[in-house]
């Protein structure tokens, strides 16, 4: 790891006196991979955790699970989130276990605290315990059931590592970050899957491949596309266009996709990691990109709400243009408020 720079770092402050010093790290890369700018470590080995699920889905798209299952592109971006298990996440979540003819009980994630406040609360006065389907990973976990039962598996060891559909998985994000298979490292995550672990501007570079498919327009495929490129470009198109699912109210995955209108995904991973895709612009190509842009940016003390702000800084560096202001969820705010870092 590379020696951050005095700028490689959000600075809280109070009364004009230095509180807080949160080391960033960020990796900008395009879709050849070639990275373009960086904060601290662009290399950093990171668990991407819940920002790897998009490369998931497509593990899960590519067993037929959706068409054999009558799926819509509204289920796939839960499949892609980090839900606020607000009401409609969880109906949605039990209507997909209904349609792939799972119950609950199937469910390997658990019940967790949610990750919106205002649901917390809400759960708190009705003295409700949650429950598998309540997680906010619920939608992943009903995809990879409905994939497991696709593929003809066992559906109840979907989540280990040795299942033939976490194999897929294994697989499939090794080759849409560029890394040979086997490559990635693979630790446990918060709700009981895999979660991969890799340089970080390999997880920029997983977005920009998002970005890059992304051109290819949702449904209107003309059958020369391979079948991984339109895979990527309905799990982008789903989560551009069913952003509430991704998030949630006041969640800032869910502002950001809708502020930009279908030309970024954002998506957040826990312990301060994030993973943006960029669709091509005209600034993209100022910038010296070829196609889209992917970016990937980890906290080293893993705060998520200086995470909001420095995703917002690099956006504002980069002059990646949106349609107006957008505030997140824990007081964050896509126009950054804290200290500035450099990406150079």
């Amino acid at each position: 790891m590379r020696t951050p720079l005095s700028t490689d770092f959000v600075i809280t402050s109070r009364g004009g006196v230095i509180e807080n010093r949160h080391a960033v790290h960020a990796a900008i890369v395009d879709s050849t991979g070639t990275l373009l700018h960086s904060v601290g470590d662009p290399s950093r080995l990171t668990l991407a955790r819940s920002a790897a699920k998009p490369a998931q889905a497509v593990s899960i798209l590519e067993t037929g699970a959706l068409e054999k299952y009558n799926l819509t592109e509204a289920d796939l971006a839960l499949m892609c989130a980090s839900h606020s298990s607000e009401d409609h996440h969880i109906a949605r979540a039990r209507a997909i276990l209904a349609q792939i003819s799972a119950s609950e009980n199937d469910l390997q994630c658990g019940g967790h605290v949610p990750v919106s406040d205002a649901v917390h609360r809400n759960w708190i006065k009705a003295d409700f315990t949650p429950t598998p389907v309540c997680s906010n990973c619920s939608g992943k976990h009903a995809g990879m059931i409905a994939a497991a039962k696709a593929l003809g598996a066992d559906v109840a060891s979907y989540h280990l590592p040795g299942h033939p559909l976490q194999k897929r998985i294994f697989k499939t994000v090794d080759e849409i970050c560029g890394l040979g298979t086997g490559e990635s490292k693979w630790g446990l995550d918060g709700c009981n899957l895999p979660a991969p672990a890799f340089p970080l501007n390999y997880l920029a570079r997983m977005y920009a491949a998002f970005a890059d498919a992304s051109r290819v327009p949702a449904g209107d495929y003309d059958g020369s596309e391979s079948t991984r490129l339109r895979s990527m470009s309905r799990v982008f198109h789903a989560m551009a266009r069913y952003p509430e699912n991704v998030g949630g109210e006041d969640r800032f995955c869910t502002i950001l996709m809708g502020a930009f209108g279908g030309e970024l995904i954002g998506k957040l991973g826990a312990d301060g990691c994030y993973g943006i895709g960029v669709r091509e612009s005209s600034r993209t190509r100022e910038i010296g990109a070829t196609g889209g842009i992917g970016i990937a940016v980890k906290i080293e003390d893993g705060s998520i709400p200086i995470l909001y702000s420095a995703v917002a800084e690099i956006l504002e560096q980069l002059r990646i243009e949106y349609g107006g202001r957008c505030d997140g969820d824990d007081g964050s705010s896509v126009q950054n408020s804290f200290g500035v870092i450099t990406v150079t």
